[in-house]
């Protein structure tokens, strides 16, 4: 066995320091680039990476971590699990991701209890696995012309299949995986490494059983390199004993939310330096966890792939000085791994651990409004709308214009915010022209749902280029909460009452929920998580105030991140969905009975928090359903608030027909009342166009129409 390089990360960014990669994927899909323009940007980027690794000292180099949309994804065509459907388009890999026209695209949901998005792959009993290694090996060969060996990166079996609720195929897919081992070896590959985050999720004694015989299998292949089993987002708890005790040379540990593992005869790859947030390590607490671990050999690493983070820091040069000083984004994060590295192999003490003082602040109960029936009758009486009103979620296209217009620093306050005007009255209109019921101001003065109210809160600081992938191209900035929050002045008031200025239609204003500002920001780590969130809470529930004072009436507060923060152990969700719904009330349990608030959430396997949705006491709630296959249907009949569940993908650029609407529209009908039922799409339009928006919404309209008189 080749022995384990010292320094090691489990994978890195891959959308480019300047998002080079969501500009060349968006080329390709519009057209204007050929695929071999965009495997060329990757190749790029791939090489760009390995190159400023090296240069930055690390010694273990993973390859195969590059995605051209997602790393799910690429599995499934690794293994031959592409459905028949697809395999006659086009680009039969795009058109799983995001679909055609004539096709809609697989599932999407959230990675673990992160905000990135993989695409669910979908495995029936009659799929043949046929394995495509030409990635993997692909991407070892241009290292190895770089002259950089390195270690390919590939989802682990288990959890692939877990991803998939396909576990039962486990014999069937271990051949592919056999394979790929071989044809490494093969290569010359010393070290493969094998994605198994699924593990440290509480798990049954049959799925334990599958990883024993999977990796037992797998650890007897003839011909294969070194395995290192990698986990991450978690403590391994009952899975460490049983990958103990099969063949594999070495596993991955997250040792910033786990515990140090005693592995006598296993490598150890310690994940110290965490991929999740952008605060530097304390080397004392670091060492400290290098050294309780047992084990043959110890590797200094990650607590998971890098992806997570922006590239620098270093080109952060408006951020202020203090804060600068705190910050490690991924080339600082390799840096801090290579550092602890040399510090463990030289027998550094761990010294004196930072102390940190933790304020503390009592929760406050959560107000509560009048009983829903109440609220009901007086939200009836006083918006009017009629049954199956048709609504969208609150952003609209953002013109190229609009987006240069923001970018540009030399413009004037004034000529910006009259083009936002310009941009909300063209939303208005189109809405009133379309036939919707409850309209949005189409938000072109945000950037971000989470990043335009991190800039309006104090303890709050934004990058300039601290790009993040959610999903395929879709890049955010995370803002970086590092101070009590307060809101010094109405954010969103403005924009809102201007908008309604402009119809006799009712108006929504838009804010997003506690507990998603909070989750996609990169949190202060000197107070509990929960107390950071009442304090954006309450910032909130003063934004609800003045929009009810300025006289809008339906007011949207969006959590879509509630279901994404949720624990992965069982044992402790019970307390995190207690305290995210109490921050939810206390942001909006100060509106008044006739004004109707709704909430919204996507794309994160809402139907597994219902109660906690239900919870929120919202009195409409908007929710993902046209991507995933209506599945939240199942389990809603007895709801007994407002709910639209998505009759639009947006995450696709095609156009759903009006009896495909409609067809889906009945279908909640048949465990929904008509009088609670919204029509709306899955999420927000900014990443559609006004020509794919418009056809599609006048399909929804003509839907709710037609339906209307006969329920």
């Amino acid at each position: 066995m080749t022995s384990f390089p010292s320094s090691t990360v489990l994978g890195y960014p891959r959308i480019g320091p300047d998002r080079e990669l969501k500009r060349a994927l968006e080329s390709y899909w519009d057209g204007r680039a050929t695929r071999a323009e965009l495997e060329r940007v990757g190749a790029e980027l791939r090489e760009q990476t390995w190159r400023r690794l090296a240069e930055l000292g690390l010694e273990g180099l993973p390859s195969n971590t590059f995605s051209l949309y997602d790393q799910v994804l690429d599995t499934a065509v690794m293994v031959g699990a592409v459905p028949e459907r697809y395999r006659d388009a086009e680009d039969p890999y795009f058109a799983m991701a995001r679909g055609t026209q004539g096709l809609p695209p697989l599932r999407m949901t959230k990675w673990f209890d992160t905000n990135y998005h993989y695409i669910v792959p979908e495995i029936g009993p009659g799929t043949v696995f046929k394995l495509d290694a030409a990635k993997p090996l692909g991407e070892v060969r241009q290292a190895r012309a770089l002259g950089f060996e390195t270690r390919p990166v590939v989802i682990g079996p288990v959890t692939f299949l877990l991803l998939s609720n396909a576990l039962d195929r486990l014999d069937d897919v271990l051949g592919c995986y056999e394979e790929l081992l071989s044809a490494l070896a093969a290569e010359g590959v010393a070290w493969a490494q094998f994605d198994e985050p699924a593990l440290v999720g509480d798990r049954t004694p049959a799925e334990l059983a599958a990883v024993r015989s999977a990796y037992d299998r797998l650890g007897s292949t003839a011909a294969r390199p070194s395995l290192l089993v990698a986990s991450y987002f978690g403590d391994l708890g009952e899975a460490l004993p049983v990958l103990a005790a099969t063949p594999v040379e070495a596993i991955g540990v997250d040792l910033v939310r786990g515990q140090a593992p005693a592995l006598p005869g296993k490598t150890v790859v310690a994940g110290v330096v965490s991929g999740r947030d952008v605060w530097r390590t304390s080397q004392a607490r670091a060492l400290a966890a290098l050294r309780a671990v047992q084990a043959d050999d110890v590797v200094v690493s990650t607590s998971c792939s890098l992806q997570h983070v922006p590239y620098t820091v270093a080109v952060e040069d408006e951020l202020e000085p203090g804060l600068r000083e705190r910050l490690a984004f991924a080339e600082e994060k390799v840096a801090e791994v290579v550092t602890l590295a040399r510090l463990f192999a030289e027998g550094a003490a761990p010294g004196l651990e930072e102390t940190v003082t933790r304020a503390r602040r009592d929760g406050v109960a959560p107000a509560r409004r009048s009983p829903y029936p109440v609220r009901a009758r007086a939200q009836a009486g006083h918006l009017d709308l009629p049954l199956l009103p048709v609504t969208t979620i609150g952003s609209f296209p953002q013109t190229s214009e609009l987006r240069a217009a923001r970018a540009d620093r030399s413009l004037p306050v004034a000529d910006y915010e009259a083009l936002v005007e310009k941009e909300i009255e063209r939303a208005i209109r189109v809405q009133e022209r379309l036939g919707l019921d409850v309209l949005v101001h189409g938000e072109p003065e945000r950037n971000d749902m989470v990043q335009y109210f991190a800039e309006h809160l104090d303890g709050f600081a934004v990058t300039r280029h601290g790009w993040v992938q959610s999903y395929g191209s879709r890049c955010t900035r995370p803002p970086l909460l590092h101070g009590d929050v307060s809101r010094p002045a109405p954010i969103t008031v403005r924009w809102a009452t201007y908008a309604s200025s402009l119809t006799a239609k009712p108006v929504k204003g838009m804010l997003t929920g506690p507990v998603t500002i909070v989750a996609w920001s990169f949190v202060r780590d000197d107070l509990p998580l929960r107390e950071v969130t009442f304090q954006v809470a309450d910032a909130i529930a003063e934004e609800v105030r003045d929009l009810e004072a300025a006289g809008i009436s339906i007011i949207q507060v969006d959590e879509p991140a509630l279901r994404e923060l949720l624990p992965l152990r069982a044992g402790a969700q019970e307390d995190y969905l207690e305290w995210a719904v109490a921050a939810y009330r206390r942001a909006t349990s100060v509106a008044a009975d006739r004004t109707q608030i709704h909430t919204h959430l996507c794309y994160s396997d809402a139907d597994q928090i219902l109660a906690a949705i239900d919870g929120l006491d919202a009195d409409v709630t908007t929710i993902e359903s046209a991507r995933s296959g209506a599945r939240i249907l199942k389990n809603v009949g007895g709801y007994s608030r407002g709910l639209g569940p998505g009759v639009y993908d947006i995450h696709s650029p095609r156009v759903p027909a009006e009896a495909e609407v409609e067809a889906l529209l009945k279908e909640a009908l048949g465990v929904l009342p008509a009088d609670r039922l919204w029509v709306n799409p899955d999420c927000g339009l900014k990443t559609r166009t006004y020509e794919q928006v418009e056809a599609s919404l006048a399909n929804l309209v003509s839907a709710a129409r037609s339906l209307r008189g006969s329920v």
